[in-house]
């Protein structure tokens, strides 16, 4: 990987350590286990919604080329490759990749795992229709330049879903306290809560990237059922936008 990166070495060194632990539902990546199949229920509407796809259909992403950056284990490229699309997962934490890459291989799954960044992508001119961004941004050292790199990324009207967490006492307290403190999901210290962006501040950042964010919709937690649905009004903690290269 080159030297022009966002990467933050101290947020990479996090995943590192816990990069065996991807595909166990009740290990550090609990918390995503949980929260995949509301994202990708979101994320495959919006595709489907954009590029007029049937998702009734066996393989209704076919002919898409789908970037998940920061692809850790594969939770989100693994579905993608099963719906037909092209799929390139790059993380820039090296010991996710054979992680990924031997999962895929157990499932029957074509997927092109790459240790690399948005930026080094970019550079070597590399475009797709779709990039997952997902639970990313709150992760790197400059976050307007690592939304630029994805907007480079995308192909003129393609589409990027970006997810992160808002910035608020009450993501403190779900998101740090009752994630990493009280309930040990994630080993303490995974999220920096100054790190974290507001749905505003997020479209902010968007705009200036050059891209047009076109929905933002909540992850949102319900402590009794135990289980994650979609808010089109509750955004205080865990959100995504869809926004559109035009």
């Amino acid at each position: 990987m080159s030297h022009a990166t966002t990467i933050d070495p101290t947020e990479i060194e996090k995943f590192q350590a816990m990069a065996a632990d991807w595909w166990d539902p009740n290990g550090k990546f609990k918390p995503l286990h949980m929260l995949n199949p509301c994202r990708l229920d979101y994320i495959n509407s919006q595709i489907a919604a954009e590029f007029e796809r049937d998702l009734t259909m066996q393989r209704p992403f076919e002919g898409l080329r789908i970037l998940d950056i920061g692809c850790g284990g594969g939770l989100l490229s693994e579905p993608m490759a099963r719906l037909g699309a092209d799929v390139v997962g790059a993380d820039a934490a090296e010991r996710n990749i054979p992680v990924a890459q031997v999962h895929a291989e157990d499932q029957g799954l074509t997927i092109d795992y790459r240790h690399t960044t948005a930026e080094d992508l970019a550079a070597a001119g590399e475009t797709f229709d779709v990039v997952m961004n997902m639970e990313v941004v709150e992760h790197v050292a400059d976050p307007l330049s690592f939304l630029t790199a994805c907007h480079e990324l995308l192909k003129p009207g393609g589409l990027m879903t970006c997810s992160t967490i808002n910035r608020n006492p009450k993501s403190f307290a779900m998101a740090i306290v009752g994630a990493e403190v009280i309930m040990r999901w994630l080993p303490k210290g995974t999220h920096d809560w100054s790190k974290f962006i507001t749905p505003d501040e997020l479209f902010d950042l968007l705009r200036r990237a050059g891209l047009d964010p076109v929905d933002r919709t909540g992850f949102v937690f319900n402590p009794l059922s135990w289980n994650w649905s979609l808010s089109d009004r509750d955004l205080s903690v865990n959100y995504v936008i869809t926004s559109l290269r035009r």
